[in-house]
């Protein structure tokens, strides 16, 4: 434990930012959360949570005790004793990486950046970018890291949903620029964290996390290749990789799906990738796996064209419900989620498409997305207008036997209709 209760300054309110935050308050530190999303602001400091897995009665508690209040004043970044960045590492239109918002965030700190402060950056990015991206630009507020201020850097390991783990629980690599902003940043994250790892430096911490996805990425990649080549041989792959993993030793499960979502696994790899050219060296494993990946919403569409075929109809002018918007279940979160890509693609087919997620009641506009639709009630009697169901994102509240009861055709990416026992002609795998 820190010997006392540490200011925090948390950069970034969403969904790295405020659980992090969260931690801090709950052990009696004090947190200001700045963000540069007025609405979000407001929401917060009102008690409400902008997010659905962080209840709005933590917010509201955490506001009540007096020690968290979150801000667009960004000169107040020169108060708290650790300035933590939890902003978004996105891809270009090239898939590589753009470091806008890292860099404004500490081009933004490096104006009120004092003598004794911490800095540590959250966001998933190359190996390097602590050294040769943040530290030249927080120099230019006159202090020199690791002698006037500190540096460090911790990926995030945030799993939206995941019931089993919250941030404290989950352990933290560290790793400092230093040896002085390492044991600055553990006396920090020991507040709020049960359990640091300390690592050499910003390098290996950057890199931990990058082999982290990729390792999840290439694992996917793999189990996606072999759905289709089982689809191919009338062999079931969710019941080979549930069979393969009664080994107990030797193996571990990953399922397929209708493509890679979330703000880490789709993105990660290819900053690895991208960082490794510049070294001379093309990572042709993991740029295979991203390629497979990024191809699986095209498969799901193939194999609801091929279904349609078979049933003498047409995909184009038929009606199509995706169901679920987010990028994996009972989540609210729709970053780089595939059944985007997937509504796109049908509608580009001529198919009329709408969609039904509990938790995203309207989309809204993204870096390379603007839908513009809203979800649609789900209940038996407009199920039942639909030509083709197809499940992209398997939530736990949807009631599968009555959704296969009540369609014409269900396009199942997801394996959530397993257990449904009437209707099972309906039922295409994807």
């Amino acid at each position: 434990m820190a010997k006392k209760a540490p200011f925090v300054g948390i950069v970034g309110m969403g969904y790295v930012g405020l659980p992090l935050a969260r931690e801090f308050v709950a052990r009696g530190a004090k947190v200001i959360g700045f963000d540069i999303n007025e609405a979000n602001v407001k929401k917060i400091n009102s008690g409400q949570s902008p997010l659905k897995h962080i209840p709005s009665e933590d917010i509201s508690n955490m506001v009540k005790s007096g020690r968290f209040k979150t801000t667009t004043n960004m000169k107040l970044m020169s108060k708290p004793d650790a300035l933590i960045i939890c902003v978004p590492t996105p891809l270009t239109k090239n898939r590589e990486p753009d470091m806008t918002y890292i860099v404004v965030t500490c081009e933004t700190i490096s104006k009120y950046l004092c003598k004794g402060q911490l800095v540590v950056l959250e966001s998933t990015t190359y190996p390097g970018t602590t050294r040769e991206v943040m530290k030249p630009i927080l120099e230019k507020s006159g202090l020199k890291a690791g002698k006037d201020f500190y540096l460090a850097f911790s990926p995030e390991r945030e799993d939206p949903g995941n019931k089993n783990f919250r941030t404290a629980t989950i352990p933290k690599v560290v790793g400092g620029y230093d040896k002085k902003s390492l044991q600055v940043a553990l006396d920090i994250y020991k507040y709020a964290i049960d359990k640091t790892i300390p690592v050499s430096s910003c390098d290996v911490a950057e890199s931990a996390k990058i082999l982290e996805n990729t390792y999840r990425c290439v694992n996917i990649a793999m189990v996606n290749e072999l759905k289709q080549l089982f689809d191919r041989m009338g062999i079931d792959v969710w019941e080979v990789i549930n069979a393969a993993g009664t080994k107990p030793f030797g193996f571990q499960k990953f399922y397929p799906g209708p493509g890679l979502g979330g703000h880490c696994i789709p993105i990660d790899p290819f900053y690895l990738t991208w960082r490794a050219r510049q070294f001379g060296m093309p990572t042709k494993f993991i740029e295979l796996a991203g390629e497979i990946n990024t191809a699986m919403p095209h498969y799901v569409v193939a194999r609801t064209l091929e279904a349609m075929n078979e049933r003498k109809k047409s995909l184009k002018g038929s009606k199509v419900l995706v169901l679920g918007l987010a990028y994996k279940k009972d989540i609210d979160d729709v970053r780089e989620s595939p059944s985007i890509e997937l509504i796109e693609i049908l509608k580009e087919k001529g198919a009329k498409v709408d969609y039904n997620d509990p938790y995203i009641p309207h989309t809204h506009k993204m870096r390379e997305h603007n839908l513009k639709m809203r979800s649609k009630p789900l209940n038996a009697k407009m199920l039942k207008g639909y030509d083709i169901v197809l499940i992209s994102t398997d939530h736990s509240c949807y009631d599968y036997n009555m959704i296969v009861k009540n369609s014409k055709m269900v396009v199942d990416s997801r394996n959530a209709t397993a257990n449904v026992k009437s209707g099972r002609n309906k039922i295409v795998k994807a």
